[in-house]
């Protein structure tokens, strides 16, 4: 399958992982952060946007984990 796509074998499991890893991290990030600002805006509503940032910075790992990805592959 990775050869139809004109990448190696391990290219292709290094991509894999580089993406499915890193979801899994920013899954595990966003729970926890995501627990967090609800109990902190049901203190102090003034903390939106505070919270709104946390919760959101997580996705970057997601990205880097796409970028390795492409360059594992050589799509970049």
């Amino acid at each position: 399958m990775a050869e139809a796509a004109g990448i190696g074998q391990f290219a292709g499991l290094a991509a894999g992982l580089a993406v499915s890893l890193t979801a899994i991290a920013t899954a595990y990030a966003q729970a926890k952060i995501g627990t967090a600002s609800v109990g902190a805006l049901a203190e102090d509503d003034s903390l939106f946007g505070k919270t709104l940032v946390l919760t959101v910075v997580p996705e970057t790992m997601v990205i880097f984990g796409l970028v390795v990805a492409l360059i594992t592959t050589g799509f970049i």
